[in-house]
């Protein structure tokens, strides 16, 4: 049977690219993107889109059996720094949507479910360097248990009911394609913007706050090599660990200075400081190494690279 794909929050940071992806690679009418806003041109004229609240369980079904959609890749979440204004909010819209596709697959109407977690699953008392795929998470933001609770039930559906659902502990994630979307890590992506646009840069983390990072086209790469992954190699069904970067914004500001020498950055730590502090700096991904040949590709100079190079593109 062929693939059809739904993507629900298809207009977010890695949706949008996630989407334009996947219609690479099976096919634009095989791929329907929806989310309850618009995207950019390419995610809007490039294929399917529906309008759709993750929350509505109705919509999400009456979309699967419009299309006859065989994956639904879940990307619909509020994010760390925006979930701590608005807990009860993020934690319906992160739950109840889970829910919803979890049980679709129980009741066999899709075939396998991708679903993003996140290094904010861990906490203070995690080990903080080289973090192991099975440890301590004991998450302190709302973002954190909302995935953590995700990662339980994912295991759970698959132990009972056979669900194939399969699922990445995402780093902070880095892209000039679209904004950033209200994320601890998203100091990363707002540097290179004001480097271009300004020259300077106010830091909302300290400067040697290390965290775990990956460019986006890694984060897509590795969506697609898990879930074309044999189910049989997946031994992980509540989340894998994936690694590719650490820096601090001290390294990540030496990295943009070989482009733009006199660019000059600040710190003033906000509310977002403490999210940063109970997440670990180093990832250990030997599982997902192990189990589905995952490698990331792009060091910190190459993405610093590619991000200037189309960002200047685009202010010009």
């Amino acid at each position: 049977m062929e693939k059809r794909i739904l993507i629900i929050g298809a207009s977010g940071q890695i949706g949008t690219e996630l989407t334009s992806f996947l219609r690479d690679e099976y096919g634009a009418e095989n791929v329907i993107a929806c989310d309850i806003k618009e995207g950019n041109d390419e995610l809007m004229n490039g294929g399917p889109f529906e309008f759709l609240d993750a929350t509505d369980f109705n919509k999400i079904e009456a979309l699967v059996l419009k299309y006859t959609i065989t994956d639904v890749y879940l990307m619909a979440a509020m994010l760390s720094a925006t979930a701590e204004k608005h807990p009860m909010k993020a934690w319906d819209l992160n739950m109840s949507s889970l829910f919803h596709v979890l049980n679709l697959a129980k009741d066999k109407k899709i075939e396998k479910v991708f679903w993003p977690s996140s290094i904010a699953v861990f906490g203070v008392t995690t080990p903080r360097t080289k973090t192991p795929q099975h440890t301590i998470t004991e998450p302190s933001t709302v973002y954190g248990i909302s995935k953590l609770t995700g990662e339980r039930w994912c295991e759970y559906y698959h132990q009972q009911y056979g669900v194939d659902v399969r699922s990445i502990r995402y780093p902070g994630l880095i892209s000039y394609k679209t904004q950033p979307g209200g994320g601890t890590t998203d100091y990363a992506v707002e540097i290179y913007h004001k480097a271009l646009q300004e020259g300077a840069y106010s830091c909302f983390l300290n400067g040697n706050t290390k965290l775990p990072m990956m460019y986006m086209d890694d984060a897509i790469r590795a969506t697609f090599m898990l879930m074309e992954a044999p189910s049989e190699n997946i031994t992980i069904r509540s989340s894998y660990n994936l690694s590719a970067l650490s820096f601090d914004a001290e390294e990540i500001t030496e990295s943009i200075k070989k482009h733009i020498p006199d660019f000059s950055i600040s710190y003033e730590p906000d509310f977002r400081q403490a999210i940063a502090d109970s997440w670990p700096d180093s990832i250990d991904d030997a599982q997902a190494q192990k189990d589905w040949g995952w490698k990331s590709e792009v060091s910190l100079d190459e993405m610093t690279a590619i991000m200037l190079k189309h960002l200047k593109t685009q202010y010009q």
